[in-house]
């Protein structure tokens, strides 16, 4: 503004038709000139610092309303997320109960098996309780086949007839001591 105000000035001056300024007339345009390409030079820089100025604003303004929208969605996911994690927190809390519940009735269950399989699951003898079993059963015959043989010896004394039968008794037991040996 102040240029322009300059220039006018000065182009009133010297288009008066004063010739008292004759003499600084050639000097007089040089500063009009001058006055004209500073004039030109300001208005050009205002012009693209307007410019650069119109365009930051706009970008900060749609930088800002980005800004805004993402923030909003932010907000909305934490929102989302916090409400998913608590439901997640719940679920996790009712299905560690209900596991609680299930590991105590299948260990309930387990122990009822294990009862189970002691009264009803025949364990194979071993070999050292069927050899002591057999060796008990064996020396019970010996001691049987002493006993009749000590009768066999009474009733020879006594008796025929009883004495047969204590002799056939004692070929049973025998017979019996011998295959269980074999």
């Amino acid at each position: 503004e102040g240029v322009k105000m300059a220039l006018k000035v000065l182009k009133e001056y010297y288009a008066k038709e004063d010739k008292s300024h004759q003499a600084a007339q050639g000097a007089g345009e040089g500063i009009i000139g001058l006055l004209e390409v500073v004039e030109s030079d300001f208005t050009k820089g205002l012009a693209e610092m307007t410019s650069t100025e119109e365009s930051a604003q706009a970008a900060y303004e749609a930088e800002t309303k980005e800004n805004e929208v993402e923030k909003t969605t932010k907000e909305q996911d934490v929102k989302y997320k916090s409400k998913e994690s608590t439901e997640l927190d719940q679920t996790v809390a009712e299905t560690s109960s209900d596991r609680a519940g299930v590991q105590e009735e299948l260990d309930a269950a387990l122990e009822y098996l294990k009862k189970i399989e002691e009264q009803c699951v025949a364990k194979a003898e071993t070999f050292e309780e069927r050899e002591a079993r057999f060796e008990a059963e064996l020396s019970g015959l010996k001691e049987a086949l002493r006993v009749l043989e000590d009768e066999t010896a009474t009733l020879l004394q006594t008796g025929t007839t009883s004495a047969r039968r204590a002799a056939k008794r004692r070929q049973r037991l025998l017979r019996k001591s011998t295959a269980l040996a074999a």
